[in-house]
């Protein structure tokens, strides 16, 4: 699913990311955790498209085959709404539109007509217990709903692989133990694969495998 190698970072003269390798398999969850400033999200977006890395001797990045460390930015921008879903501490969710708006937006980017999108967003919100919530905006909805809006959001595209930045950090107690069962369960229902950066040792533990970075590199 995933296989990065030799993988440098660098803001100015500032080394984020010391060379890591990692491979994660199909239907994994995965977390990464770490002190501020180890690179972990850093890694995350590297690994998610939504930064590149600095060209080094022998370094790659391969998503389900695909070399994306090559590839243009209009290429990379199409594999990413094809292949990645995100969720992020704050939801992100646009103020302006419903729950099934916001689910739809990824379809709509990736040329699917309206009727196709909005069945599936529904069958997404119905599987995520927001059934009642299609049409309220994200000031209606509670801290967990809103999250699992972007979670439904994440889905809509099918993506093999969904990359999740303290997910949970922004949740109450009982909605973050929620979302953390939530993550399983989509694992088990549709097969993804989940790479979680978090703080929170629960969910860190629950995973698959707990990967820990140390100074821009993942600690063996």
């Amino acid at each position: 699913m995933i296989k990065a190698q030799n993988i440098h970072k660098y803001y100015g003269d500032l080394h984020v990311l010391k060379g890591v390798n990692l491979e994660i398999k199909k239907g994994e969850i995965v977390s990464i955790v770490g002190a501020s400033g180890a690179g972990k999200t850093t890694l995350l977006h590297i690994l998610g498209t939504l930064d590149k890395i600095d060209k080094n001797t022998g370094d790659s990045l391969l998503i389900n085959e695909t070399n994306v460390s090559i590839l243009n930015d209009k290429s990379l921008a199409k594999f990413r709404n094809d292949h990645i879903g995100f969720v992020f501490q704050f939801h992100q969710l646009l103020p302006e539109f419903t729950a099934l708006e916001n689910v739809c937006i990824p379809a709509f980017i990736n040329g699917k007509n309206q009727a196709e999108s909005e069945k599936r967003a529904m069958e997404l919100l119905d599987f995520l217990g927001l059934k009642e919530r299609y049409h309220h905006k994200p000031n209606e909805l509670s801290g967990g709903e809103q999250q699992r809006v972007a979670v439904a959001r994440a889905l809509i595209n099918d993506p093999e692989l969904i990359f999740a930045d303290e997910p949970s950090g922004n949740l109450d107690s009982e909605s973050a133990e929620n979302l953390h069962n939530l993550f399983f369960r989509l694992r088990d229902e549709f097969g993804q694969t989940f790479v979680i950066v978090t703080h929170n040792q629960e969910l860190a533990d629950m995973a698959d495998r707990k990967l820990t970075m140390v100074d821009g590199r993942i600690k063996l």
